[in-house]
């Protein structure tokens, strides 16, 4: 069985810990590794669709770069990659993308220590995770202040 773990990520936010845990979890599986940031349209704060146009590859640009960099890391360890940039409200985004690709045995919150225990209760992890059909990890430091 071929096995995927999907690393999503909110709003450019990366947390290298979730980064590491996905690294090692996918040595550990002999799984694919695939990266998804969710920019929500929102925090582009732009109004024109011209600046809307420029905020958008401006920011392909830079998500393009942070993929690339995180690809190179687990390529560099032999596994395999792929990477989506995904604008717009991001719970809807996240299940458009599930639907498109076959099923992951896991998904890692990459963005923030604080999901989904921690996290606003309106934060739309929380409602997303329970229509989810593999598990929710999030990882936090194993020590206060790391």
């Amino acid at each position: 069985m071929f096995k995927r773990v999907l690393v999503v990520m909110e709003n450019e936010q990366v947390s290298s810990q979730a980064i590491y845990y996905a690294r090692e979890l996918a040595q550990r599986m002999d799984a694919e590794v695939s990266f998804l940031m969710l920019v929500e349209m929102s925090a582009l704060d732009r109004t024109w669709l011209g600046s809307s146009r420029s905020a958008i590859s401006e920011l392909d640009d830079r998500v393009g770069r942070q993929m690339a960099e995180l690809s190179e890391q687990f390529l560099r360890v032999g596994i395999a990659t792929s990477a989506a940039l995904r604008v717009g409200d991001p719970k809807q985004e996240l299940f458009k993308f599930l639907a498109e690709r076959p099923p992951f045995q896991v998904l890692i919150w990459g963005s923030h220590e604080d999901l989904p225990g921690g996290a606003p209760r309106g934060h739309w992890m929380n409602t997303a995770a329970a229509s989810l059909e593999c598990p929710l990890w999030t990882v936090s430091s194993r020590r206060p202040g790391a």
